[in-house]
């Protein structure tokens, strides 16, 4: 068993900074323990889309964005040992496996040896009739609609498997982000699962690192208030973490940010319902014990967290069609801007209810606020807003008909000749919509249908 794991995060969400990992990579090389480096790239939606994708070519469907992030880091990964853990295999990792492996041929060199963990795709073993019988966290939508996408939760276990095998590179699908980082604590310090104080802890080390520079300064900052220096550049975190399940938060040297108990505070806290039972497929984390303490500049060493029972029933999303959006803008400039902005998105919503389309619109005043009460413009004028300036309406409507969706568009632009005085700067766009919703489905269901593989280069 090692003493020590070095663990960094290149990106924390799907767009996130491409090259935020460089600096990162770079920090994990001059280590001399196991080191391992993260990309949390997959959203509920995100992972959606990807299903679709995949269904239109069963070659793609992993994230679009795995070229773009590893073409800067892979060539150092493989010549410093820096195995990188990733759901960038959104809904296809076999697919996403064979693209690493021709990626590092593009860049000249050795292909690695790649592991993806499968098993959370639900729709390959039940069927869409029976997933509607779980029990329903949300989504009322997932009654009657067509079901895209459906992906359960898994956890660390499967991760630390595919470790098992050797792999430079493991890509998995949907699995909780916190698990890209628990899997190689397991793996290398040789966790039990029933070690519940080491799956909590290790959970709250995967939950911080998973948002990128959220935790080192990045969405924490408010000018003024709490001031953060070199934002442009600011560093994406690294942890190094101890057998015991104590671990110090810090990021690379030279870079921007900053890391204090108040940016650990803030994203420990994000997403997390109940601190004292925070749930995982590993444990209820439970961190009203625990101790964060500065340790120097830019580092955070954690203690005190603690474990106790997993839950039974794992978490599941379900990805439903959703019907049309469509969005549309115009702008007002000028004197009395603001009440011919206003009317403007009176003129359309009269019109579209005189055709029958009674579905809610949302009419916003982009640089007056969004949401006013547009029921009576001296109440808008009232709020204190200037009536002359520079004020864009936005409107937007889903309806189930892409052609009904359209009209709303079709008002708006109208309104160039057909409406008030100097409207212009009109944009638009409709898009297909999709609904998530979560539900409860029992861990033995599950669990037989995890498995890792290598997919050979």
């Amino acid at each position: 068993m090692t003493n020590a794991l070095h663990i960094g995060c290149g990106a924390g969400f799907a767009g996130d900074r491409y090259d935020a990992a460089v600096p990162v990579v770079r920090h994990l090389s001059e280590q001399d323990d196991p080191r391992y480096l993260i990309y949390e790239c997959l959203g509920e939606r995100t992972l959606a889309l990807a299903q679709l994708d995949r269904s239109r070519d069963p070659e793609r469907g992993y994230s679009p964005f795995l070229g773009r992030y590893l073409e800067l880091v892979l060539k150092d990964t493989l010549a410093h040992g820096v195995r990188i853990v990733s759901n960038l295999g959104a809904a296809n990792p076999v697919a996403g496996a064979r693209r690493v492996q021709a990626l590092a041929r593009e860049l000249g060199l050795t292909p690695p040896r790649v592991a993806v963990v499968l098993g959370d795709d639900l729709r390959e073993t039940i069927q869409d009739d029976t997933l509607r019988t779980y029990p329903r966290l949300d989504g009322a939508a997932l009654l009657d609609r067509q079901i895209t996408a459906a992906n359960v939760y898994l956890g660390a276990v499967p991760v630390r498997d595919a470790l098992a095998t050797g792999a430079d590179v493991v890509l998995v699908g949907r699995t909780t982000d916190s698990a890209l980082v628990l899997g190689p604590l397991m793996h290398e310090f040789g966790w039990d699962e029933d070690q519940l104080d080491h799956m909590a802890a290790g959970t709250i080390c995967g939950h911080l690192l998973e948002c990128g520079a959220q935790m080192t300064g990045a969405y924490f900052a408010d000018p003024g208030f709490k001031d953060v220096p070199d934002l442009a550049h600011v560093g994406f975190p690294v942890a190094e973490a101890a057998p015991d399940g104590s671990f110090t938060v810090s990021k690379p040297s030279g870079t921007g940010g900053v890391v204090s108990r108040a940016t650990v505070t803030e994203q420990v806290l994000y997403e997390m319902h109940d601190p004292a039972a925070y749930l995982v497929p590993e444990a209820a984390c439970d961190i009203t014990q625990m101790t964060l303490t500065e340790t120097g500049p830019d580092r955070v060493t954690v203690e005190g967290v603690r474990g106790h029972a997993r839950p039974e029933m794992l978490k599941a999303t379900i990805c439903v069609e959703n019907g049309w959006m469509a969005e549309a803008e115009l702008s007002y400039s000028g004197p009395n801007a603001l009440a011919r902005a206003e009317l403007a998105g009176r003129i359309v919503e009269t019109r579209l209810r005189e055709q029958g389309l009674n579905a809610p619109i949302a009419i916003d005043l982009i640089g007056g606020g969004a949401g006013l009460d547009r029921g009576n413009l001296a109440e808008t004028l009232g709020r204190g807003l200037p009536a002359d300036g520079d004020y864009r309406v936005r409107l937007a409507m889903i309806r189930d008909d892409k052609a009904q969706a359209n009209v709303l568009i079709e008002e708006l632009q109208a309104l160039y000749c057909s409406g008030p005085a100097g409207g212009g700067g009109f944009r638009s766009s409709l898009t297909a919509q999709l609904a998530t919703g979560s539900i409860l489905i029992p861990r033995a269901e599950v669990e037989p249908n995890i498995r890792v593989e290598v997919v050979s280069p």
